[in-house]
């Protein structure tokens, strides 16, 4: 029987340009398996700052971030974890007794993907995108001991930053570059978006590539990851990388962190 929210139920949200279902799905199936009394429901806003004022002044415990949102909601909240002031950029709010503090999961998520897929630090990378999550994965990067990236950006001003700020260079286009790794952090590819069936990097890139990295979730399998997997290169999806920083969440809301066994039920559960 599905759980039913009461007036005792603590509840957690998630604010996306565009809400998807994994975080809906994950949170609530681990909820009802671990016996909790939270409610976790996915919204958008065209108003930022009385959407973090409503988390703050109805008691919502916490709240997933995503795009467009990450940046912009950092000089709304009280406290900002290391995880994300280094980067200036996040991804989760927790809100203790009206006290809201930030922390990035993505980045948490991304050095423990690194670390899993035995990605040799020696590796060149191109990674296209200069928001908030792509901070998070070139910070990622850099921590990692990652020397040789460039960051590709249309935006020279937020490219250029990025680049700056880990030591990497910037190119508006990739050209000819054909690094053994490419990253996709940009919508390209995205479901519902106008660039849904596009491929983040060329043809002739992907080719070259020895592993590809799309951090875009919907679809789980984005057109980049199709390609490089019917050229047979090494993939990290972005399945794997919301999933992970899920997790995270679900411990800072809750303080109680699953088994594996339970996450891949979750996971499963939440692509079904």
């Amino acid at each position: 029987m599905a759980h039913v929210p009461g007036k005792d139920t603590v509840l957690c949200i998630s604010l996306a340009g565009r809400p998807g279902t994994f975080g809906v799905r994950f949170h609530n199936y681990l909820y009802q398996l671990l016996g909790l009394d939270y409610y976790y429901k996915a919204m958008t806003t065209q108003d930022l700052p009385a959407a973090v004022g409503g988390i703050r002044a109805l008691g919502i415990r916490g709240c997933g971030v995503s795009m467009p949102y990450k940046e912009a909601c950092m000089a709304l909240v009280d406290e900002i974890d290391p995880s994300a002031a280094a980067i200036e950029s996040i991804n989760t709010i927790v809100n203790d007794a009206g006290r809201l503090k930030a922390y990035n999961t993505d980045y948490l998520a991304v050095r423990h993907l690194l670390e899993q897929h035995r990605v040799d630090p020696g590796t060149a990378f191109a990674l296209r995108g200069s928001g908030g999550m792509a901070k998070a994965v070139a910070s990622a990067l850099r921590d990692a001991g990652f020397t040789q990236g460039t960051i590709v950006a249309r935006n020279e001003q937020a490219g250029r930053q990025l680049a700056d700020s880990c030591d990497y260079r910037w190119l508006a286009e990739l050209g000819d570059l054909c690094p053994p790794m490419l990253i996709n952090v940009t919508p390209i590819g995205m479901a519902g978006g106008i660039e849904a069936e596009q491929l983040a990097f060329g043809l002739e890139a992907i080719a070259a590539a020895q592993r590809v990295f799309d951090v875009v979730a919907m679809p789980a399998r984005t057109p980049l990851i199709i390609e490089a997997q019917k050229q047979g290169k090494a993939v990290i999806t972005g399945l794997e990388v919301i999933a992970l920083q899920a997790l995270e969440q679900f411990v800072l809301y809750t303080g109680v962190r699953p088994t594996a066994e339970q996450v891949a039920q979750a996971v499963a559960y939440a692509r079904a």
